[in-house]
């Protein structure tokens, strides 16, 4: 997959870990959880990676540099997921064709589940699929509106979402395989016009509807590999799930 870039979401607070760590350096099983991403990203693409630092950036970059080789992007102010994407495309070379975004703080992940997404994706002709799970408790996750014919309408954020789309199960993970050429133009026409105040990078979905564009979406049927870790709690949990998933591989 030479023409393949990973960028990955490591620059947020992570406020809710009651901690001064930044989120991403918090260990499941004696390693932090962005070096389970990184390493995870390895499997499909070994020169291409990007991490986006922001918060404690000189901490993260220390500690990932010490382990791995990868491109370090800062996003100077955490103005959203969509801002931090946007900081990282300079960084892209000039041959790279489809662009996978990962987040920092879902160590879970599988190599297998990255490569079929990029597989899907290229079959599709998609300019973005999207990875998304079905959950019993969408609670605190975007939700994703499908027509009656399954086609992509948008992603709405929890706190956007009408109280018909809260019920919703189908979530989106937050990881996504883009179209390089599309995701650079979409990106300049964010807008921060949410309750965060932020630039949302799953309005580069909506900006796709609007033109047209395909817009794929594949159903991960583990969920457990895009739990994400916002809190002390759920990383404990993530640290018994770990486990559980290694005894299960073959």
């Amino acid at each position: 997959m030479d023409a393949l870039s990973v960028i990955i979401l490591a620059a947020g607070k992570g406020t809710r870990m009651k901690s001064d760590l930044p989120k991403v350096l918090h260990k499941v099983a004696g390693k932090s959880m962005l070096a389970y991403v990184i390493a995870c990203a390895m499997h499909v693409t070994r020169d291409n990676i990007h991490v986006v630092v922001g918060h404690q950036a000189e901490k993260v970059r220390l500690e990932v540099a010490a382990r791995f080789k990868v491109d370090f992007c800062l996003q100077e102010q955490l103005l959203g997921t969509g801002d931090a994407v946007k900081s990282a495309l300079p960084h892209l070379a000039a041959h790279i064709q489809d662009v996978l975004v990962l987040c920092g703080d879902v160590p879970l992940i599988q190599p297998k589940t990255l490569s079929d997404l990029v597989l899907a994706h290229r079959s599709h002709g998609a300019v973005v699929t999207v990875l998304a799970a079905d959950l019993e408790n969408p609670f605190g996750y975007g939700r994703i509106i499908q027509d009656e014919e399954g086609n992509m309408l948008a992603i709405r954020e929890e706190t956007d979402a009408s109280d018909t789309e809260k019920k919703i199960r189908r979530i989106n993970t937050g990881i996504y395989c883009f179209d390089r050429s599309f995701l650079s133009r979409a990106v300049e026409q964010l807008r921060p016009d949410n309750r965060q105040g932020e630039y949302y990078l799953t309005d580069v979905v909506d900006i796709g509807v609007k033109n047209k564009e395909k817009i794929a979406v594949t159903v991960l049927a583990d969920h457990r590999q895009v739990v994400g870790i916002n809190t002390l709690d759920e990383l404990e949990k993530a640290q018994d799930l770990i486990g559980r998933m290694e005894n299960e591989l073959p």
